[in-house]
């Protein structure tokens, strides 16, 4: 009866649940870790240090070049996006694990904004949409730290680090749109770990904590979830059904909060509830608008 049912799901969709929940329990990896006093970047560089084993795996697997044909584009890919983890990364320490993730749902106003200024696309009603409901829903969210309820204040520095993560990402993004009509998957998914691990020891320098064995565990699964949410999203967009997949990616956000109250103990204020909604609403009208 239950594999009956899980047929009738589209693959697509199975797929995008996956990656969903990976990324959450990723989330959640870092937020535990942290609490034991392991450097952001340090969590960073765990999670491409297994990363890059990973996709290398895959890119000799496939049997192509691990260096691809536009390097200058895929080393700023590389570079941005180990940026912009930091500030996720940063985020979800700072901040509840709901209210992180919800932040981070602001990508596809910034998405759309630089596509059209970087790539011509035009943008939609549907877009238009998005974005102010996603301005509204933000300002609704930093409502307490005006003065409205200061038990429910979110912290500033937070929220603007959290804020330049979904900008990143968006650039992010806009470069792997660019790239992916010349480069194959895998070797765009490489290059991030292949930028982020050198760059963030780097920065690291004598910062570097010893983790215990607990530790360590929660490390190699940051870099385990990441790599099933990547794998998992790239599976959905690939299939006929991607937009009608889309609408799901959503879903992580549930699971953050489910999270955040069953590991972490934290429960979302009513300012919180009301702005993610109204974010994810304009989020969830850009993807099936078209449909």
């Amino acid at each position: 009866m239950n594999a009956g049912i899980l047929s009738q799901i589209p693959l697509s969709v199975r797929f995008m649940l996956l990656s969903a929940l990976a990324f959450s329990l990723m989330s959640a990896c870092v937020k535990l870790v942290s609490a034991d006093g392991i450097p952001v970047l340090e969590i960073i560089a765990a999670r491409a240090l297994v990363s890059l084993g990973l996709s290398y795996i895959d890119v000799k697997r496939k049997g192509i070049s691990m260096w691809g044909h536009n390097r200058k584009l895929l080393l700023a890919r590389g570079a941005i996006g180990t940026l912009a983890l930091f500030c996720v990364y940063y985020s979800l320490i700072t901040l509840p694990l709901a209210e992180a993730t919800l932040l981070q749902y602001l990508h596809p106003m910034f998405t759309a904004l630089l596509a059209f200024i970087f790539l011509g696309e035009r943008v939609l009603h549907s877009t238009k949409v998005c974005i102010t409901l996603s301005i509204l829903g933000l300002l609704v969210m930093v409502l307490p730290g005006l003065g409205v309820d200061q038990q429910a204040a979110l912290p500033w520095a937070s929220i603007g680090i959290a804020l330049l993560g979904a900008l990143g990402s968006s650039i992010a993004y806009v470069i792997v749109r660019r790239l992916s009509n010349i480069e194959d998957v895998s070797v765009i998914i490489l290059y991030f770990p292949l930028i982020a691990l050198p760059l963030s020891i780097f920065l690291l320098g004598s910062d570097f904590v010893m983790p215990n064995f607990e530790g360590l565990l929660l490390l190699l699964f940051v870099g385990v979830f990441t790599q099933v949410g990547q794998v998992g999203l790239t599976k959905a967009m690939q299939s006929e059904s991607a937009g009608k997949a889309a609408g799901y990616a959503y879903v992580q956000v549930i699971f953050a909060m489910l999270f955040g109250w069953i590991i972490f103990s934290e429960l979302p204020s009513i300012w919180s509830w009301i702005g993610g909604s109204i974010i994810m609403i304009g989020a969830l009208v850009n993807v099936l608008w078209k449909r």
